[in-house]
């Protein structure tokens, strides 16, 4: 049994050294027997006073080797406790959620299971886990730093990170990430992120404690433009003191987090109206870009039938003047041969008045009307009384044997 778990208290307590009232039974082994101090009877034995000190005092305890003690030895910390125990964490580990899982592994052994849940995973991942979600989401980031050399750290596992009421407290409001410093290497590695992700002073702060200050907790706090160490408690403490100092830095971290948490939900409100503008605003400009569009095609449609068109009127003004030109000579009235007169009405209520020869076939005048813009395939020629459709007769049939002579009134209408 070390003097630690038998109640000794750090770092001083009172004890009283007195001569043995009766010898030592012979019979006891040389180990268990107490060494008699010279000096004055039972009765009149002087008390001394005996002063526990941490390494760094370790020169000025001069007491302690009298009496075949080593103040490392007191709380289990000396060299042959220290030989038999698994390093809390390797130094040659490349990645640092192996690293904490050896960690976590290791306390567990130690201290027990009930313990803090350890954020597995780099201190950049823990801090984004802890400080840049949603406000309402963000926790206090705990570190723990243990030193396997300090004589606080088994008392301060064993009574505070295992006290059940801090570990609720730490794993509502905290994400805890843990870190062994007793290796050079793996306090340099500490360092080096401590100086990445919260600035070189907090790394210089933790440059100025002493192996006999560790271990160390420190609650860190992010902010909207860096993040700020609010406590480094250290590991001469008690329950309820380290119980108060973690509330304390939720009450800061609650303040920060309602206003925060306002910020955001305006934040949010603000983008909300603004995505819906923007998503209007699209609506809108896809609405004109189809209007556009349709109306670029109506255009284009139009343009392609005013193509159409102007080439189809080409091809029948093409025709009308080949028409034209082909027609023979109207004749004279005075001539000897038969000679017919036409008039043709249009369907605006124009009249087409020219002489035929009695022996011209029906195709010349079929060929004339056509010539005026009217061809047969879509306009008829009909007599008025009594009413046929010149259009149907055999159009190498003269005007005398259609009986168009020697005058016909004659009209055009459109098929159907």
């Amino acid at each position: 049994m070390t003097l630690a778990s038998s109640g000794i208290s750090y770092p001083c307590h009172h004890l009283t050294v007195c001569r043995r009232s009766s010898p030592a039974p012979s019979t006891a082994a040389p180990t268990e027997q107490a060494e008699e101090l010279p000096g004055p009877s039972p009765a009149q034995a002087p008390c001394t006073d005996i002063h526990m000190v941490s390494d760094s005092e370790g020169d000025d305890f001069e007491d302690a080797p009298e009496f075949g003690v080593d103040e490392t030895e007191i709380f289990g910390l000396g060299s042959s406790a220290s030989s038999r125990k698994s390093p809390m964490m390797p130094d040659n580990s490349e990645n640092e959620g192996d690293a904490l899982l050896h960690f976590t592994a290791e306390f567990s052994t130690r201290y027990g299971e009930c313990h803090p849940v350890f954020f597995i995973g780099s201190l950049e991942a823990a801090s984004q886990e802890a400080f840049y979600g949603k406000a309402r989401d963000r926790k206090l980031l705990a570190i723990y730093l243990h030193h396997d050399e300090s004589v606080l750290s088994n008392v301060f596992c064993s009574q505070m990170m295992c006290a059940e009421s801090i570990v609720s407290y730490l794993s509502q409001n905290f994400i805890t990430w843990a870190w062994d410093v007793t290796k050079e290497a793996n306090k340099a590695r500490l360092l080096t992120m401590c100086t990445r992700h919260f600035g070189s002073v907090v790394a210089q702060t933790i440059r100025t404690y002493k192996t006999d200050q560790f271990p160390l907790l420190l609650i860190v706090m992010g902010k909207r433009t860096s993040n700020e160490v609010l406590h480094v408690i250290q590991g001469n403490t008690t329950v309820d003191e380290l119980m108060m100092r973690l509330m304390g830095a939720m009450e800061i971290f609650t303040s920060q987090q309602q206003e925060d948490i306002k910020d955001e939900d305006e934040r949010e409100a603000r983008e909300l109206v603004k995505r819906e503008q923007d998503e209007a605003y699209r609506l809108s400009l896809e609405a004109d870009r189809k209007k556009r569009e349709a109306q670029e095609r109506e255009e284009a449609e139009n343009v392609r039938l005013q193509q159409i068109q102007k080439e189809q009127e080409d091809e029948r003004e093409a025709i009308r003047l080949s028409l034209e030109q082909a027609l023979p000579p109207e004749p004279c009235e005075e001539g000897g041969e038969p000679v017919s007169k036409l008039r043709i009405r249009t369907p605006s209520g124009e009249f087409l008045v020219r002489r035929f020869l009695g022996s011209c076939k029906l195709q010349v005048l079929f060929d004339f009307v056509a010539s005026k813009g009217y061809p047969s395939d879509e306009f008829k020629v009909l007599t008025t009384f009594p009413r046929r459709n010149i259009t149907q007769l055999d159009p190498v049939s003269t005007l005398l044997e259609a009986k168009l002579f020697p005058q016909e009134t004659l009209f055009l209408e459109a098929r159907e």
